[in-house]
């Protein structure tokens, strides 16, 4: 088969909510198909396949899948806590991987897979959706055009929704905490945006409003639903993330802001449309503000609303895969590799430590 006149074949592996969002961006996309899915529910297996429709095959476990012969690329979909296994068993098959982060849920299975990652077939590219978000893509092209000058300090707020009960992303042992199972995404854009490498990590935060009377098989929930996290980077810029997840009413979901010696740029998302009271689509924007004119200008980051509907990140999920396909046909490289998912994971399990003890965690 020439992978430059044919279409990529996906294979899925986990529909969860995060499956079945990466399921909906790849059929709007004109190259590529799905054809084979796998899970554990045998249910839910159908019901993807129905879904997908004719010419997708549903296997009951991700061996068979990769047997069969009908798939470019791999999407692994499932619980955190069975990214390690699923991986080392697949990185031989030869066949593309996009694994949904965390890569892992500790240092140990991180550092494994990096170990071995060069003496394996597959190419492994680490899902880190909020890469894509267009107003996002979009201040990162701002900082490189050096519009704030020499950055400085760049901070990230999240208030949304809380985070699903999913029964097993309850405990720390399953997930690596919600510093690695939610904010792993925040902590990988401070170390792109800064193009630099973590040394310091401050955090504090608790579990005060979600899920305090939930349990997971008589284990009460560890899911932290607010905090504070300071990252000091080697070339001198301070970064911080101010998260809150019981802000349901708040119009914009995420508020990036870049600010150097020249000027600031901020990047504003809205949350999901299904989360909208009014379920009208919300598009993003940018603002950037000089320091010396004193003026700032704010501009519409558009979205088309095919994507918006598509699932909750704000169109990255069809532009990931829109990435991850060309990697396939031009035999590329991984946008975010092995070594940016285990960056991404070991500041998350810093911060994790810093909030426990109460001390700054040095990286």
């Amino acid at each position: 088969m020439s992978r430059q006149t044919t279409k990529i074949r996906y294979g899925i592996i986990g529909s969860g909510m995060m499956g079945l969002e990466h399921v909906r961006n790849i059929q709007l996309l004109p190259d590529a198909e799905i054809t084979a899915v796998t899970d554990h529910s045998a249910e839910i297996r159908e019901s993807t396949r129905i879904m997908v429709g004719e010419g997708c095959k549903s296997y009951t476990n991700h061996r068979d899948l990769i047997a069969c012969g009908q798939v470019d690329a791999l999407v692994i979909a499932t619980p955190n806590h069975t990214h390690f296994d699923l991986l080392f068993e697949i990185m031989d098959s030869g066949i593309p991987i996009l694994v949904e982060k965390p890569l892992a849920t500790n240092i140990s299975d991180c550092n494994e897979i990096l170990q071995n990652i060069s003496n394996k077939s597959s190419k492994v590219w680490v899902g880190m959706e909020y890469r894509y978000m267009p107003p996002v893509h979009r201040l990162r092209q701002e900082i490189e055009a050096d519009t704030v000058g020499n950055l400085k300090m760049f901070s990230i707020r999240e208030h949304r929704y809380p985070l699903l009960n999913k029964g097993w992303n309850l405990t720390n042992s399953n997930t690596g905490g919600t510093m690695v199972e939610k904010c792993c995404h925040h902590l990988d854009l401070m170390c792109l945006v800064a193009s630099a490498e973590p040394t310091q990590i401050y955090a504090s935060g608790g579990r005060d409003v979600n899920h305090l009377t939930d349990t997971d098989k008589h284990n009460s929930s560890e899911l932290i639903d607010n905090a504070y996290v300071i990252v000091n980077f080697d070339n001198g810029i301070r970064a911080s993330l101010d998260l809150c997840l019981f802000s349901e009413g708040a119009y914009w979901q995420e508020i990036l802001s870049a600010t150097g010696d020249r000027g600031r740029i901020e990047a504003f998302i809205p949350g999901p449309t299904r989360f909208n009271q009014n379920q009208e689509p919300r598009q993003g924007k940018i603002a950037i503000a000089d320091r010396f004119s004193k003026t700032e200008r704010c501009k519409t980051i558009p979205v088309d609303i095919s994507l918006l509907a598509a699932g909750d990140h704000h169109g990255a999920t069809y532009y990931q895969h829109r990435k991850f396909v060309d990697m396939i046909r031009n035999d590329g490289t991984p946008d975010v590799s092995v070594q940016d998912g285990m960056r991404s994971v070991m500041m998350g399990l810093a911060a994790e430590e810093s909030m426990r003890t109460g001390k700054v965690v040095e990286f």
